[in-house]
C-alpha cells in the first residue's frame, strides 16, 4: 500500500480531514450532550446543533420551534443524492475511459479543478498523467453504488413524512460531486505504475471489489427488511409507522445499512491501494454513520420496551 503518502497533503486531503474533525467533534458532542440535565438540552444552541444532525424519525419528535421547521424538506429527496451522483460519476467515468482508449486530453474545465483540489493552484496545462488502472476502478465502483442506491430510493425505500435540514440537503448533492473528484484526483496522488493498464490490477484491487460486493449486498438486504417492515404479504404500503426492525444484519446491531456504508468505503480505500486521502474519506464517513446510528439507536431503545439491549448501534460487538 502507499502508505508513502503519509507525508504528502493536498487541498483535498485537508477538506477530508476537515469534514472527520467536523464529525468526530459532532459525535462526541452528541455523547455528551445526552448526559446533560434536561434544562441545558433546552437550550437555543443544543436544540440547533440537533436540528443540524437529525433527519428522518431522529426527528419526528423532537421539539423546536416553528422558525426551525422553515428548513426542513423531505427526507424522500435523498434520491436528488444518488442521481446527480450517478450523472456526475458515469460522467467522470466517460471522460476518463474516453481518455485512456481514444486519446484525448480531459476537458479543461476538469483539468483545472483536479489541479485545484491538489495543489490549490489553477493549472489547466497539467502534464498528461499516465492511466491509472485504480483511478479506473474508482470511479466504476463509485458509479455502481451510486446507481444502486439510487435505484433503492426509487423502488425499495418507502418513505414516511420525515425531513432533513436544507443544510444536510445543500451538504449532501455537493459532497457527491468532491468525492467523484477524489477519486479522479487518484491518479496524481498515487504512486505511478508505468506499465499497461490492466497488467496494473494487484491484490488491493481484488480485495477491494470482493469487500465492495459483500457491504453492498449487506445494504442491500437490509434496505429491503426496512422496507418490508411497511408492507405486507401483498407487497403495498400498509403503515407509516416506525417497527422495530429484525432479521439479517438487524439481528446483530440497530443500523446494519450504516454499517454496510462505512465497509463500502473502506473498500474504496483499500481499493485505492490505501491512499491517505481514500483513508480520510473512510474516517469521515465512520464518524458521519456513527452519528447518525448512534441518534436511531437511541430512538429504538427509547420506543422498544423489548428492545435487545445487546445489539449495538451499528458495529456487530463494539458500537
Amino acid at each position: 500500500m502507499v502508505w508513502s503518502k503519509l507525508v504528502s497533503f493536498s487541498v483535498i486531503d485537508v477538506l477530508w480531514a476537515f469534514l472527520a474533525s467536523c464529525f468526530i467533534v459532532a459525535f462526541v458532542l452528541y455523547k455528551v450532550l445526552s448526559h446533560l440535565p434536561k434544562n441545558y438540552q433546552k437550550s437555543y444552541g443544543v436544540v440547533i446543533f440537533q436540528d443540524l444532525i437529525r433527519y428522518g424519525k431522529t426527528k419526528q419528535n423532537f421539539k423546536r420551534d416553528d422558525w426551525l421547521r422553515v428548513f426542513d424538506v423531505p427526507k424522500r429527496w435523498f434520491w436528488h443524492f444518488y442521481a446527480v451522483s450517478v450523472c456526475w460519476s458515469a460522467s467522470l467515468l466517460f471522460f476518463y475511459t474516453n481518455s485512456i482508449f481514444l486519446h484525448p486530453p480531459l476537458p479543461s474545465w476538469l483539468t483545472w479543478l483536479s489541479s485545484i483540489l491538489i495543489t490549490g493552484t489553477s493549472n489547466t496545462n497539467a502534464e498528461r498523467e499516465i492511466p491509472q488502472i485504480t483511478t479506473l476502478l474508482l470511479l466504476l465502483l463509485l458509479s455502481l453504488h451510486s446507481l444502486r442506491r439510487l435505484l433503492e430510493c426509487c423502488f425499495v425505500s418507502i418513505f414516511s413524512d420525515g425531513v432533513i435540514h436544507v443544510v444536510q440537503y445543500l451538504f449532501g448533492l455537493v459532497y457527491y460531486i468532491v468525492l467523484g473528484l477524489t477519486a479522479l484526483c487518484s491518479d496524481h496522488m498515487a504512486k505511478k505504475d508505468s506499465s499497461t493498464l490492466f497488467s496494473q490490477v494487484n491484490w488491493c484491487h481484488t480485495a477491494g471489489c470482493a469487500l465492495f460486493v459483500f457491504a453492498s449486498l449487506l445494504q442491500h438486504q437490509s434496505m429491503v427488511l426496512l422496507a418490508k417492515l411497511r408492507t405486507g404479504k401483498s407487497g403495498n404500503v400498509e403503515t407509516m409507522v416506525h417497527k422495530m426492525p429484525t432479521g439479517g444484519g438487524f439481528e446483530f446491531v440497530s443500523c446494519p445499512h450504516y454499517f454496510a456504508e462505512v465497509l463500502i468505503y473502506i473498500s474504496l480505500w483499500v481499493a485505492s491501494g490505501g491512499l491517505f486521502t481514500w483513508g480520510l474519506v473512510s474516517l469521515y464517513v465512520f464518524f458521519n454513520q456513527a452519528l447518525a446510528a448512534q441518534l436511531c439507536h437511541d430512538l429504538y431503545k427509547c420506543k422498544f420496551e423489548s428492545y435487545p439491549r445487546q445489539r449495538k448501534a451499528f458495529i456487530p460487538f463494539v458500537l
